[in-house]
């Protein structure tokens, strides 16, 4: 009777390994049918940070959602998109950042994230996952923020104490502004910013962090000058240093201060930053979404960083594009603080939802994509493509990978 009870049960399993095993996910077969542009009259004035709001819809129903870039250079953008498998991202960044043979300049990188950012919202959706379970799970409980713009408490001490026990983990200051109407003297503002930092640094106390973004206003003595005077009040960042359209100056900054350095806010794409990177001249990257191009570009730079020792201290962006940022974050090892203009978030008419902030911090929440939701009815529509543009040739490797023209 054993022996029989042995061998059915031996039976029984072998039948079950022989059956195909069902998957826990797969993604439908898919097509991009519709790209939609919409303009969000609050946004800010600029190419390459804008607000506006793109999505990606497909033959099966399910949409993504993006921010960013201008009516025009989605345009361009979108037309490469329609009528290709959405699951392919990283193929159809290359076609995009590829496709019209001239290299991507930061403008179109930023219309190029905000449709990247909706394929990736688009794929979580279609697996029902957020996308940090894409990039390899959560490496954090919560991302701290610091403040830009806290609401004014009557001084600088107060403010900064009160964002402090706000639950942030900095208080950000800037280069102090000249009285209006009067030139930019670096020597008196030196002067009155690290006058405004001590104050800074009483605020928040010992136990409390600051941070300063210099604006890239500053010539490289006086950035050399400001950044000795504000060592001993240990910032936990200095921000933009100098200008930054020749990055190699920094070669000869780097050696001349010890304050921490973040630079990359009005960088793009990763082959805009690398050579900071790899040659340890700064200890955070600024770059953020979608200005790099979005998440398939973002996730490259977050592992070159972490290659190197460089924390991530990403600008901050629009709402969908600041819950994107924190998809990635939340997958990254390294030091990570994200800024958040005044007290936090304020509510948007046409989304919903975005990200779950409180008490200074981002935390992970389990809807699937970015865990935005739109509204379309509270924007104008500006834009809808439905026919493809591929205007020069495209040539493959054997492989089928993307090459140059």
């Amino acid at each position: 009777m054993q022996r029989r009870t042995f061998l059915s049960t031996l039976a029984a399993g072998a039948a079950a390994l022989a059956r195909p095993r069902a998957l826990l996910a797969d993604l439908p077969k898919m097509k991009i049918t519709r790209i939609r542009f919409y303009h969000n009259p609050h946004s800010r004035p600029m190419f390459n940070q804008s607000f506006h709001i793109v999505t990606v819809e497909t033959d099966q129903g399910i949409t993504g959602i993006g921010e960013g870039g201008s009516r025009d250079t989605i345009e361009e953008c979108a037309q490469m998109l329609i009528g290709d498998d959405p699951g392919r991202i990283d193929h159809l960044w290359q076609l995009v950042y590829r496709g019209r043979f001239y290299p991507a300049g930061r403008e179109k990188l930023d219309a190029m994230g905000a449709l990247d950012l909706a394929l990736w919202d688009l794929k979580g959706k279609a697996l029902g996952v957020p996308v940090y379970e894409l990039l390899g799970g959560q490496s954090r409980d919560h991302i701290e923020c610091y403040s830009t713009g806290f609401p004014n408490k009557g001084s600088l001490k107060e403010t900064a104490r009160a964002c402090i026990e706000a639950g942030f983990r900095a208080f950000r200051t800037a280069v102090a502004d000249p009285p209006a109407g009067e030139p930019f003297n670096s020597h008196q503002m030196v002067r009155k910013s690290y006058e405004e930092c001590v104050e800074i640094r009483e605020g928040v106390g010992k136990d409390g962090d600051w941070a300063i973004d210099y604006h890239t206003r500053l010539d490289l003595p006086d950035a050399i000058r400001l950044s000795t005077l504000l060592e001993p009040l240990e910032p936990y960042f200095c921000e933009d240093l100098l200008r930054s359209e020749n990055t190699d100056v920094y070669k000869q900054l780097r050696g001349q201060v010890k304050v921490p350095i973040a630079v990359g806010e009005q960088f793009g794409d990763r082959w805009d930053i690398n050579r900071l990177i790899e040659g340890r001249l700064i200890d955070y990257a600024r770059v953020t979404l979608p200005n790099v191009g979005g998440i398939t570009e973002y996730k490259k730079i977050a592992t070159l960083c972490e290659t190197h020792y460089v924390g991530l201290i990403p600008h901050f962006t629009g709402p969908v594009a600041e819950a994107a940022v924190a998809q990635v974050a939340m997958t990254f090892s390294g030091p990570v603080m994200m800024e958040m203009l005044g007290a936090g978030p304020t509510k948007e008419p046409h989304l919903p939802e975005s990200y779950d902030f409180r008490n200074g911090k981002i935390w992970p929440n389990r809807r699937p994509g970015l865990g935005v939701e739109f509204d379309a009815k509270a924007l104008p529509m500006v834009l809808e493509v439905t026919e493809g543009s591929r205007p020069i040739p495209l040539f493959h490797r054997p492989d089928g990978s993307l090459t140059n023209w």
